[in-house]
């Protein structure tokens, strides 16, 4: 006798398809069949009545039974399991009878929205073969416990032929001991798994050679349900309930050791990532922690900039009502601070990335910027007329130069300080770390960067500054369509973080940037492409997808339009690189600069320091090009 049920909604928030989630896992349905929530609020709830399954270690997930037998797996985000369990409250535990709307967990969705990749959540069955959704709903939005989102049937019981043959099978007296080693096989053998962990549904590994896995052997596997690479690890879809059990069983019948999962990420991105990605990553690690506070900077410089620049009138604001030359001045000093101790931000960020003391890195940072120190700006000046200021160390003369707005002097000396800083450690005792490890650690990195480190990389990074610049003013048309054209790409393979650093760099060697306002224009053209799509798109949950991404990329955050949408259909992400690359030309022709870094897409004026009408043009190109070019398209297509 079948038996249907109502799965009411777990969390309040969008509904969205499983193959909107940015995980193959769950978007190719390896797992299940069922629905996505983007949640609004951090809670969830049960959407049954029925037991507890299972409540992950890692308070990430938890599993319900219904009263009818159906499995539900609520999955809260993405890559979560790393968090090992911070920001989450679980209310239930395994066995408890629950009933619809039962508060199950509770977790801090802005910690979530930071610090895992996706804050989506999807909510699976996960007993597929014994019960199919069906009557799916229409509904956009869902409300905790009250939106009906699918109903599920228990399908009649069939007769099916398995095949049982047991050739080239190992065999074992452990539960599941012969399917762990038949996996580990498929694999490449205990020799090719550095490291191996699991999570609520799958084992993940990092492999020493992803080629010799035989992904035919995996899939002929009964309890295998998929698998794929991603990030640097291997993962075999197995299934909650049955993976932590599979799991036990490999590293009892292998020779395989237990890991964390961070353990095998790292291990996973250290074995399947060149010198060039790794250091690409490095950057990524360094720079997007200190981003919000240099986006803050640039923001409040482009409120400055309206004030005591002619933007819009003859007189500036300031001139024009001298009681707010004050307030000018604040905001200046306020936005001014980020990049005035911008080496501050990246010493800590630096030493903290290199497994260093933090506070040891803003010490260093500090160090460098001291009011003592000539500023470079000026230190130039004065050596022409032979009065720079210098150290006379055993005979040696040491500039007395300070590295305001640099970027590479600080960056190399982080890496030092914290190798002579974990040197240290290992060798000092405990009791005297105190006294001897942090006092020589800054002695000799700041010695060092004074005498080698500064001046080498001060070099190199003027090198690079004028490089870029000499590049974009001999060929400022080919420089800006081509930056243009290549942007958005460099963002899906990572590479982009690297420029954060050369506009950083321009910013302090020049006082301006023309690279970082073809970044803002390119997360434009990416929110007009998916706007476009938004108004031709029959399908409500695309609608909804695309509207809220959208905005998000006209507000400087293009990843939802970019991987949601625009590259999943192609041709909008193509409209998006033509309009940026014809924009990107313009506003180079018109030498457009940016005094900062600031918020990218439509408020990106307030960053520019020049050229705000052939910018404002610009932003025209990028609104409409991409959106007429994907709209005909999409059209056509239908």
């Amino acid at each position: 006798m079948s038996h249907n049920e109502i799965i009411y909604a777990p969390l309040s928030g969008a509904i969205t398809g499983l193959e909107n989630v940015p995980d193959p896992t769950f978007a190719q349905k390896m797992m299940g069949d069922g629905m996505a929530i983007e949640p609004t609020e951090g809670k969830v709830v049960s959407p049954v009545d029925g037991e507890i399954m299972l409540v992950a270690g890692t308070k990430h997930a938890v599993g319900v039974k219904g009263s009818s037998g159906v499995e539900i797996l609520i999955h809260i985000g993405l890559e979560t399991v790393a968090l090992d369990g911070e920001g989450f409250e679980v209310h239930v535990q395994q066995g408890d009878q629950i009933k619809t709307g039962d508060t199950l967990v509770t977790f801090d969705l802005d910690f979530i929205k930071k610090n895992a990749s996706s804050h989506i959540t999807p909510v699976i069955i996960t007993n597929g073969n014994d019960f199919v959704p069906q009557n799916i709903a229409d509904e956009t939005d869902a409300i905790a416990g009250q939106t009906k989102l699918f109903e599920v049937n228990e399908k009649p019981a069939q007769q099916e032929e398995k095949k049982t043959s047991n050739e080239s099978k190992p065999s074992s007296s452990i539960q599941y001991g012969s399917e762990a080693q038949e996996i580990v096989k498929a694999i490449g053998g205990e020799g090719n798994v550095d490291m191996a962990t699991h999570c609520v549904t799958r084992l993940r590994f990092a492999l020493k050679d992803e080629d010799k896995v035989d992904k035919k052997a995996l899939e002929d596997m009964s309890i295998v349900k998929g698998s794929f690479a991603s990030s640097g690890q291997f993962q075999v879809i197995i299934g909650q309930g049955t993976v932590d059990k599979v799991y036990k069983a490999m590293i009892q019948e292998t020779g395989i050791t237990e890991a964390t999962k961070d353990e095998v990420k790292a291990a996973g991105a250290q074995n399947n990532q060149n010198a060039l990605q790794r250091g690409i990553k490095t950057l990524a690690d360094i720079f997007i922690p200190i981003l919000p506070a240099i986006v803050t900077a640039g923001l409040l410089l482009g409120i400055n900039n309206l004030l005591v620049n002619p933007i819009f009138t003859d007189l500036p604001l300031v001139e024009m009502y001298p009681n707010v030359a004050g307030v000018a001045e604040i905001i200046n000093l306020i936005a001014n601070t980020a990049f005035t101790f911008l080496p501050a931000l990246i010493g800590w960020s630096a030493v903290k990335r290199f497994e260093g003391s933090p506070l040891l890195g803003i010490v260093l940072g500090l160090i460098l910027v001291h009011p003592a120190l000539t500023p470079a700006s000026e230190f130039a000046q004065l050596e022409l007329e032979g009065t720079a200021p210098t150290w006379n160390v055993f005979g040696f003369q040491i500039d007395q130069l300070g590295y305001q707005g640099q970027v590479l002097p600080v960056l190399v000396a982080a890496w030092v300080l914290a190798k002579i800083e974990l040197w240290l450690k290992k060798r000092v005792h405990d009791s005297l770390q105190l006294l001897v490890v942090a006092p020589i650690a800054l002695l000799v990195t700041g010695f060092l960067a004074f005498i080698i480190i500064g001046p080498v990389t001060y070099t190199i990074g003027n090198w690079i500054t004028g490089g870029v610049v000499s590049v974009f003013e001999a060929v400022p048309l080919v420089g800006g369509l081509l930056y243009g054209a290549l942007y958005a790409p460099l963002v899906i393979t990572g590479m982009h973080h690297t420029f954060l650093a050369v506009d950083l760099q321009l910013i302090g060697s020049t006082g301006t940037t023309f690279l970082w306002p073809i970044v803002a224009l390119s997360n434009i053209a990416q929110g007009s492409a998916v706007f476009a799509m938004m108004l031709t798109a029959k399908d409500e949950k695309l609608k909804g997808l695309a509207g809220t991404s959208g905005l998000s990329a006209y507000l400087g955050v293009t990843e939802p339009a970019m991987f949601g949408v625009n590259l999943r259909y192609k041709y909008p992400f193509y409209a998006a690189l033509i309009g940026t690359a014809i924009a990107g030309a313009w506003i180079t022709i018109q030498s457009v600069q940016a005094s900062s870094i600031g918020v990218g897409g439509i408020p990106a004026p307030l960053s520019i320091a020049s050229g705000v009408v052939s910018f404002l043009i610009g932003m025209v190109i990028v609104i409409v090009i991409p959106f007429i070019i994907t709209f005909i398209i999409a059209k056509r297509n239908k």
